[in-house]
């Protein structure tokens, strides 16, 4: 395998994007110039290493990977000419190869270019910052080693880790690219199954743009300048102080559902992220739905027109465990007389 086929963090949209390089691990012994006396330890480095950043650089300071005559500094530490320094570079693990782990998988359907899981909560399904390993992605080389040939493995579009169901993958370069299009043509058809605080009067659509948050950057919310996000439902089930609904998407931005119902003021049952203050609920349901431990959502449905003989395919999974319980105990308490 060539180092440009390996898999890359980007997103699908440049498909022959090469991957990043591996970082050398053997330390670098450095002594420094003369001419550089008087300035700081980083920009002495910069002039030392120039194929790295100044953030990379001053990043290592403070991870305590570079010592100047056997000590460890601070990037503004001043040098004077002569003292030896030692880099030790350690990989980032952004930019290394992703590794084959074998962890179990619901495989609803495959074939030679596509793959359905029924992914459970709390997988993450892309590698990222606190989560290197233990993804959808890794499990995914594992179970067919042939992805590390495709960008991101083939996920062409993702679940929350703690949001549980329906997703695909494609098994070739051919099947994601025409995924990715029917993706930006809205033609993929997505439907979930959420679980809301309050009674939900009537089915709506929730057409907001959603964007980064104006100053929490981890999260998302609907903001003037956000991209267009459309999102409608249906009530399945009603219950005091809370309603399942069933969501279909007719966009796919990051936290949809998720900031779109919470706009609306019905936020997801379990969504810590989201849920702004006390909710109104049936006082007899408030401990059960505030002890569940993950945002209530799943992707029940999707339907897809298959990438290479162009039929038309839908999967449904069933609700999981978790939520099926929390369903049975509020009817099961909605039912008791007061």
């Amino acid at each position: 395998m060539t180092e440009s086929k390996k898999i890359f963090p980007d997103y699908t949209a440049n498909l022959s994007a090469p991957s990043p390089l591996t970082l050398k691990t053997v330390p670098l012994l450095f002594k420094v110039p003369d001419e550089c006396a008087g300035m700081r330890l980083d920009q002495v480095l910069a002039k030392l290493l120039p194929e790295y950043s100044r953030s990379r650089l001053q990043d290592w300071i403070a991870q305590q990977q570079v010592m100047l005559d056997g000590a460890t500094i601070t990037s503004k530490q001043k040098v004077w000419g002569g003292e030896a320094i030692k880099v030790m570079l350690q990989s980032n693990p952004a930019e290394q190869p992703y590794q084959a782990e074998d962890i179990e998988l619901n495989v609803c359907f495959e074939d030679d270019s596509i793959l359905i899981i029924n992914k459970q909560a709390g997988l993450v399904v892309h590698p990222g910052s606190g989560n290197w390993n233990g993804t959808l992605l890794n499990a995914l080389l594992h179970h067919a080693p042939q992805l590390s040939e495709i960008p991101r493995a083939g996920i062409v579009h993702r679940l929350d880790k703690d949001t549980s169901g329906l997703l695909v993958v494609a098994k070739t370069l051919t099947a994601q690219t025409a995924l990715v299009r029917q993706l930006q043509a809205r033609s993929v058809q997505r439907e979930y199954y959420a679980l809301v605080y309050d009674e939900v009067v009537r089915a709506g659509t929730v057409n907001e743009p959603i964007g980064r948050h104006l100053t929490l950057r981890t999260k998302m919310a609907v903001v003037e300048n956000g991209k267009p996000a459309i999102t409608h439902y249906t009530i399945a089930e009603r219950f005091p102080g809370c309603t399942l609904l069933r969501c279909k998407l007719e966009t796919g931005r990051t936290h949809q559902i998720r900031v779109h119902l919470a706009f609306v003021r019905h936020p997801l049952v379990g969504d810590c992220v989201y849920i702004k203050g006390a909710q109104k609920c049936a006082p007899h349901l408030r401990h059960t739905l505030a002890a569940f431990p993950r945002q209530a959502l799943h992707a029940t449905q999707l339907g897809l027109e298959h990438p290479i003989t162009s039929e038309w395919l839908e999967w449904q999974a069933p609700m999981p465990s978790d939520i099926t319980q929390l369903l049975k105990t509020i009817r099961s308490a909605s039912n008791e007389p007061a």
